[in-house]
């Protein structure tokens, strides 16, 4: 059976606002992105706010990744903060995999079928949650700072490292 690779998007609440579930497992994550209807709606400006994602892929002006080398403490709290929120895409996949344990190993299944199970399963991962079956993430607090953050920048323009730089001089 032939690998797959997924790409998920995730809320403050551990929905799954989007999957991509279509790629063999030799595609690099950034490349999937680009490719994604997702990426063409934040481009063309269809889709405020914010995503944040590890250092594999581009920095954009929707797109926020930790800097590689911080060099200033503001870099190094912004990190900081950017790991601890990216974390909840890490939490939302051990979710799925403990809510469906066919996650939790090899699907054997065409890679097709494969890829219908793993949406199927977010969806109902979906209503599960929106039934009140997962507790939603304690640390609102940070989410809300988060917010209010995307507020005052998502109009600045320039490129994804003028954003950054601005988000983590002026909030971090």
């Amino acid at each position: 059976f032939a690998s797959r690779i997924y790409e998920m998007v995730c809320g403050p609440d551990f929905c799954i606002t989007n999957v991509v579930a279509k790629w063999p497992g030799s595609v690099h994550d950034s490349r999937i992105f680009k490719e994604s209807v997702l990426c063409r709606e934040f481009e063309n400006g269809h889709i405020q706010g914010m995503l944040l994602g590890d250092s594999g892929y581009s920095l954009k002006t929707y797109l926020m990744t930790p800097y590689l080398n911080p060099t200033e403490a503001h870099m190094q709290r912004y990190n900081t903060a950017h790991c601890r929120t990216r974390v909840l895409i890490e939490q939302t996949f051990g979710i799925l995999k403990r809510r469906f344990s066919c996650l939790h190993s090899e699907l054997r299944l065409s890679p097709q079928r494969a890829c219908v199970a793993v949406v199927a399963c977010c969806v109902l991962h979906n209503i599960g949650i929106n039934r009140g079956d997962i507790i939603s993430n304690s640390d609102d607090n940070d989410l809300n700072v988060a917010e209010d953050v995307i507020d005052g920048v998502v109009d600045m323009g320039g490129n994804g490292k003028t954003v950054r730089d601005h988000i983590a001089r002026n909030h971090f």
